[in-house]
């Protein structure tokens, strides 16, 4: 086991929220923190999502959606849900995680001209940015 505090960010698809959540907690701890991003029914990262992290210096586009089932055998310090599905369904982790979680509305659920639906995406990153700027402070 790593010596950073280990972390796993799960959504339902691991498309949007977790992934964005994953880049911009991996860029915040600035390499303290091993981070990783799951779904109960991953699809693909969201080309909004992507767009969203880049336009804050972030590049999400090398991100695989995992299925949680990879890391049901692995140790976490801390699980974080980002979606209420996520947190109803998410399995019993080993070891002495800590299970923590923030309902964030998800932005692929919105519809429109790209402007629209980009806003969303960009509210929901802003939203996950401040939330893990204040745990991480609890942290030190």
């Amino acid at each position: 086991m790593s010596e950073k505090t280990q972390v796993l960010i799960l959504c339902t698809a691991n498309s949007a929220r977790s992934q964005m959540a994953e880049g911009l907690l991996r860029q915040l701890a600035g390499g303290s923190i091993e981070v990783f991003s799951a779904g109960a029914k991953p699809s693909h990262v969201n080309p909004f999502a992507i767009e969203a992290m880049r336009a804050r210096g972030i590049d999400i586009s090398g991100h695989s959606s995992d299925h949680l089932a990879h890391y049901l055998d692995a140790e976490f310090d801390y699980v974080i849900t980002v979606c209420d599905n996520a947190a109803e369904t998410c399995p019993m982790f080993p070891g002495a995680a800590r299970r923590i979680h923030w309902s964030f509305p998800d932005p692929a659920a919105v519809s429109g001209e790209h402007a629209t639906i980009l806003t969303s995406f960009i509210a929901v990153r802003d939203g996950l940015e401040a939330k893990l700027r204040r745990w991480l402070k609890t942290l030190q």
